[in-house]
């Protein structure tokens, strides 16, 4: 299903990179915005810096895959040597599979994780990748991202009437 996450955890920073080693991952990508950074305070990046070096003591990349313009991702993730992809146009796969082909891996060895189901896990699910869902960082959102979260509610209330979506510690089957 487009919307459907198969995976759901409460937030992207109690990944397991052990576990994500498991499962063949050897890179993650990443929404910006109330994913890995408030939205609304870029300078909140400290735990996405632990976050990397975690993933790549372990031999995961992490990606940034947003739709936001590069002047405001580079402020951000350039001082940590973070890489992303731009104007992402999510959710379309263009992004993701752009990411893929550049770092030549096969779409089973990518997570995507994002905090919208509007935009990151249809991008995700229709890239062929696994998709994460995770609860915003912060509870308010931009002007235009305040849209997609009105029809989310549309959404949620249909998934959760076929199976509900929960968000936990650690990584579950959505």
């Amino acid at each position: 299903m487009l919307f459907r996450p198969q995976y759901t955890i409460n937030t992207i920073y109690n990944l397991d990179p052990k576990q994500l080693k498991e499962m063949g991952i050897k890179a993650v990508f990443s929404d910006l915005d109330n994913t890995l950074i408030a939205w609304n305070n870029p300078n909140s990046a400290k735990e996405m810096d632990d976050l990397n070096q975690k993933l790549k003591a372990n031999g995961i990349k992490l990606v940034v895959i947003s739709n936001n313009n590069a002047e405001r991702i580079s402020k951000v993730l350039n001082p940590y040597g973070i890489e992303f992809i731009a104007k992402a146009r999510k959710p379309l796969p263009t992004g993701i599979n752009e990411e893929l082909k550049k770092l030549n891996l096969n779409k089973d060895e990518v997570m995507m994780v994002g905090d919208q189901l509007m935009t990151d896990i249809p991008a995700a699910n229709r890239a062929g990748v696994k998709s994460v869902l995770v609860e915003p960082l912060v509870k308010t959102d931009k002007w235009n991202t305040r849209i997609n979260r009105f029809f989310e509610k549309f959404i949620f209330a249909f998934l959760k009437m076929r199976k509900p979506v929960t968000f936990k510690e650690t990584l579950q089957n959505g």
